[in-house]
Order: structure tokens, then C-alpha cells, then sequence
């Protein structure tokens, strides 16, 4: 496993916000966290990312502890829901941004810059500023600048949650596919419901703190417990009556 988390807690003040969490993930798979606002998703990832302190537990990349490692040293890229570009860089500087920090090569960063801008079908962008951007176009230009240094975990804190279902169903395909390329390992957190089985080789689903894995999309669509089966009924339903009104109309 790339990542292994190990009985993470975390307290705030009174309030427990993570009781024991545990989960692994491994290369080119992405696990989904479901779960609704403030059970805890966005401070698991940060515990991760270095950015919280947990009270107790581990977090392992490779196997080795970095609980005290600081978060720049651990390869860990958070994408939160907004892309946090550089307002002062071209599209080329953004995604080149982090080979420059690890002092690449000019003739590696212009040959790996280029071939991520045509991955993210940003070629004839590259010369522009993010304030010249539309949601969808500076997403993916984060996404450019995220796997680009092929970190070792990708964390996305609802990276598609402000834009239109048109865009945000492109950018999931497009994140499928680049993290399948360049073999990232993530944890992608959501409260949508089809958004997390879509994305998920696997299914976590948060409540309280606590975090319930599930081994494949099928285990956690066959729980009686979290409203799968139900909304692909629901959606199969609506679908089968669309037809029928569809046909009805025709003849």
C-alpha cells in the first residue's frame, strides 16, 4: 500500500471530530470518503497533508511513519475545492511551478509542461493569466500542476463542488484518466453520493468521525444502510418512465 492510516483521533477543544480512523490505499487507486459537512473528511485530509497534528495514530507512506514529517516533505498534493492558482503566473508557469521548485531541468520541465497542457487540452492557454480563465479551465490547470510532480498521494477536498454538472463531469473523466497515467494514489472526498461511486475504486463513508470502508463500489452499493441501491433505483425508474412518455409521444 501507498498509504496506510492507522487509528487517526482528533479533537478539537470539546468536540471529537475523528475517532480511530483507519484506511490504506494503493497505487492507481482512488478511494472516495463519503460523508456530509463537518463529519470530519476535511480534517482527515489535512492530518494526511501535515497541515493538522492528530492526537494519536499513524499515517504511513511506503510503510514509513511521517507523523513528523513537515508537509512539504511528505509528496502529498491537497487540491482544495478551489484551484488556488497563481494569480501572477501563466497557465505554463502554474503547471511547471512545482519542477521548478524541484530544480528540473529547462529540457525536462518545457517536455513534461507540454505534454501535461495537452492532457488537460490547454495548449492554446498556456500563455494566459487564471483571472482569464473559466472555473472549469483553471480546475484543471490545478489538476496540471498537482500530478505534474507525481506525488505520492493526491488529496481532493470536493475539487468539483462550484461547477456547472456539465464541466464537473468532465473534469471526473479527466481526472480518471490522468491519474490513471501517471499512476497516482488518492483520496478523493465528496458529499455526493454518485460522485463517490463514480470516482472510487473504492468506498469510505464517514459519520460522526468515524469512517466505514468498503472494499469495491458493489460491496457499498449492496449496504442496506447508506441509500445507494435506493438513488439507482430511483435514477433507473426515471429513466424507464422518460422512455415510456419518449415513445408515447411518438407514435
Amino acid at each position: 500500500m501507498i498509504l496506510t492510516v492507522q487509528d487517526i483521533c482528533k479533537r478539537f477543544g470539546q468536540q471529537t471530530v475523528l475517532q480511530g480512523v483507519t484506511l490504506s490505499v494503493a497505487e492507481r487507486r482512488t478511494l472516495s470518503i463519503l460523508g456530509r459537512s463537518g463529519c470530519g473528511k476535511t480534517t482527515l485530509l489535512k492530518i494526511i497533508a501535515g497541515l493538522v497534528k492528530p492526537d494519536s495514530g499513524a499515517v504511513r507512506l511506503h510503510g514509513t511513519e511521517i507523523g513528523q514529517q513537515l508537509p512539504e516533505a511528505r509528496n502529498v498534493v491537497y487540491l482544495y475545492q478551489e484551484p488556488l492558482l497563481f494569480p501572477h503566473l501563466t497557465v505554463l508557469e502554474n503547471v511547471a511551478f512545482g519542477l521548478r521548485v524541484r530544480r528540473a531541468s529547462a529540457s525536462e520541465i518545457a517536455s513534461r509542461t507540454g505534454r501535461m497542457l495537452e492532457h488537460l487540452g490547454m495548449e492554446s492557454h498556456a500563455k494566459k493569466f487564471p483571472h482569464q480563465l473559466s472555473g472549469g479551465q483553471k480546475q484543471r490547470v490545478a489538476f496540471g500542476r498537482a500530478i505534474i510532480i507525481t506525488p505520492n498521494v493526491l488529496l481532493l477536498d470536493e475539487p468539483f463542488s462550484s461547477l456547472d454538472p456539465e464541466t464537473r463531469a468532465t473534469m471526473q473523466q479527466l481526472f480518471k484518466q490522468l491519474a490513471q497515467e501517471y499512476g497516482i494514489a488518492s483520496l478523493f472526498v465528496t458529499h455526493d453520493l454518485k460522485e463517490a461511486i463514480l470516482m472510487g475504486d473504492s468506498i469510505g463513508y464517514m459519520a460522526d468521525g468515524t469512517l466505514t470502508t468498503f472494499a469495491n463500489r458493489q460491496e457499498f452499493i449492496n449496504h442496506p444502510d447508506y441509500g445507494a441501491t435506493k438513488e439507482m433505483e430511483f435514477w433507473s425508474s426515471l429513466r424507464q418512465q422518460t422512455t415510456t412518455e419518449e415513445y408515447a409521444a411518438s407514435v
